[in-house]
């Protein structure tokens, strides 16, 4: 029978994957992961980890299918064409990534010998969703609006295949992911898959309502699965679409839409940094690229650290050092802080969450980097800043999430829970939590420093 290579890539999945159908279809497929060295050296330990805990349980999958997963170490292009001439394969077929080097990497590739790619990152590839004249979208709300209108009345997903036979080829060892795992995010597609079907089961009929909250487990906490393709975007779609379609009241109904739009949004940060990679080096737009950022290792390091003084922002920062997540609301808290209040430069905040997430992904970081750094396309105004006190309160309003993250606080009554300073001397003494040595005095006080922001905004856009 003819052969084919499957390269994984970001599918680490056997359900609803195009890549693998379409080889399977050809005959006999051999699984393929390949080690690169250029991307391993910039992704984090921590992410490595959870991408090989994947790759293992993939290849459980495959085992139990009668398949074999083949590791090698090396640059793509030598290391298919030694694969091809191992194993007689004919024939590539891969999953299209639409990052900058994925693209330059895949054109590389395909000048050498066969190789085929598929959709399945997305819903709708980024090349498809464009203007009447073809050119890209670069406001959300006509790209949603399009990109829902090219949707079939129900999307079709790809089974699993029964049986996967094929031989066996020298491979190398998956490394040990067990220095890094931790229980949060166990990494595998039937994790996945479960995740998916407990939130569709209830937890999305409130996602409208709850999904800003910190202290409330109301969000879908798929983000590294997806940024793994350990799901597709598809099957997340196709299960929000069932939802409004059955749902009992208008309102569940649209708290299903909101999360749709959520994934909408992910893909239209796809589309951006496809159709414009200099996103990747500099703000979207032209009018805010000579902004005057301040030089503050200091405050960057604070910040990083969780030590700013501003509960909301440190247990957010913290969250993620210990886990590799963070909670979407806390994200743009975060950002806004480093870069509305500090006058950080956006791209040294966004290096830092590349570092450390899990779900640590090109297209969507930039994105929400520059949303909120009002930099971007679709951006929040420049002069929106958020208020880390006000949204604490908003947004963990009896300081949940604060105690869990910074336990030197946990028994600060809510009245002060996300302004400590303001607590008297005596209180700070009996609770043995004194401002300026068992937490952080504010290292900047937020009036003024929205007051310099819209100066210095205002000025770079003048100039541009």
């Amino acid at each position: 029978m003819p052969k084919a290579i499957w390269w994984i890539r970001r599918d680490l999945r056997l359900a609803d994957n195009p890549a693998l159908c379409a080889a399977f279809a050809l005959g006999t497929v051999i699984p393929v992961f390949i080690r690169d060295p250029h991307l391993l050296e910039r992704t984090p330990a921590r992410r490595q980890a959870f991408l090989f805990a994947g790759l293992r349980a993939l290849e459980a999958g495959l085992r139990a299918r009668g398949g074999h997963l083949t590791v090698r170490t090396g640059e793509a292009g030598e290391t298919l064409s030694g694969l091809m001439a191992e194993t007689g394969a004919e024939t590539v077929w891969a999953e299209e990534d639409y990052t900058p080097y994925a693209r330059a990497r895949d054109e590389k590739v395909a000048r050498t010998f066969p190789l085929r790619l598929t959709a399945g990152q997305t819903v709708h590839p980024p090349q498809s969703v464009l203007k009447a004249d073809r050119s890209p979208y670069t406001v959300f709300t006509p790209y949603s609006r399009a990109w829902k209108a090219m949707l079939p009345p129900r999307i079709t997903l790809l089974p699993a295949p029964a049986r996967l036979d094929s031989s066996a080829y020298p491979s190398e060892e998956l490394p040990d992911p067990a220095p890094y795992r931790q229980a949060l995010f166990p990494a595998s597609e039937a994790e996945a898959r479960r995740r998916l079907d407990a939130f569709l089961d209830k937890r999305i009929s409130a996602y409208g309502e709850a999904r800003n909250r910190m202290d409330l487990d109301g969000t879908s906490s798929l983000s590294p699965y997806i940024r793994f393709g350990m799901i597709s975007l598809r099957q997340a779609a196709s299960g929000a679409l069932e939802v409004m379609r059955q749902a009992s009241n208008s309102a569940a109904e649209k708290s299903a839409e909101t999360w749709l739009n959520e994934l909408i949004w992910r893909e239209f940060y796809v589309a951006i940094l496809y159709h414009f990679p200099a996103v990747l080096r500099a703000s979207f737009r032209p009018d805010l690229r000579s902004i005057a950022w301040a030089a503050d290792p200091s405050g960057l390091e604070a910040w990083k650290m969780g030590q700013t003084g501003y509960p909301v922002v440190d247990a957010a920062m913290r969250q993620l050092l210990q886990t590799g997540w963070m909670h979407n609301r806390a994200r743009m808290i975060t950002a806004s802080f480093l870069v509305k209040d500090l006058l950080v430069d956006w791209r040294l905040g966004e290096r830092w969450f590349m570092q450390n997430l899990l779900d640590g992904d090109p297209a969507a970081n930039n994105g929400g980097w520059q949303w909120t750094a009002g930099t971007g396309t679709d951006a929040a105004p420049y002069f929106r800043v958020f208020n880390p006190i006000l949204q604490g309160q908003k947004f963990d309003p009896l300081g949940e999430a604060v105690r869990r993250w910074l336990p030197e606080l946990a028994n600060v009554p809510v009245q002060y829970i996300h302004t400590p300073w303001t607590m008297p001397v005596e209180l700070q003494t009996h609770l043995g939590c004194v401002i300026g040595r068992d937490y952080p005095a504010p290292i900047i006080q937020h009036d003024s420093a929205r007051q310099r922001i819209l100066h210095v905004y205002g000025a770079a856009s003048r100039k541009g």
